[in-house]
């Protein structure tokens, strides 16, 4: 076998092992195709508000009326935002608020732009 097989990328062993289409880790037991593109399964994936799929730099809009905690402002709906980052956890995205400045949303209160 000339070909040098590439390390596993979940526990970079050297050890794999081919099995029809599929690349095989005897470590980790991680199974791979080689010719698919490699998809971190630990990032974080969220919809909106009506079902689509949200990435980090998109700009959304608030689809309600939102009290802010500790103040006596109130996010009203329509207000534009930007995603900086996914957070793990309840209120999960940190973004820019038009007129209110950087604050923790959840993703079930925006609707993409």
């Amino acid at each position: 076998m000339s070909d040098k097989l590439p390390a596993c990328p979940k526990c970079e062993s050297e050890f794999v092992y081919p099995d029809q289409n599929l690349l095989i880790c005897p470590e980790c037991a991680h199974e791979w195709d080689p010719s698919q593109p490699e998809v971190d399964e630990d990032a974080i994936q969220l919809k909106d508000a009506v079902g689509n799929d949200l990435a980090e730099g998109d700009k959304v809009t608030v689809v309600k009326d939102l009290k802010v905690k500790g103040s006596s402002t109130v996010i009203k709906v329509g207000t534009k935002a930007t995603i900086k980052r996914f957070l793990p956890g309840d209120h999960d995205i940190d973004c820019k608020v038009e007129g209110a400045g950087d604050m923790l949303l959840k993703s079930s209160v925006v609707k993409k732009a």
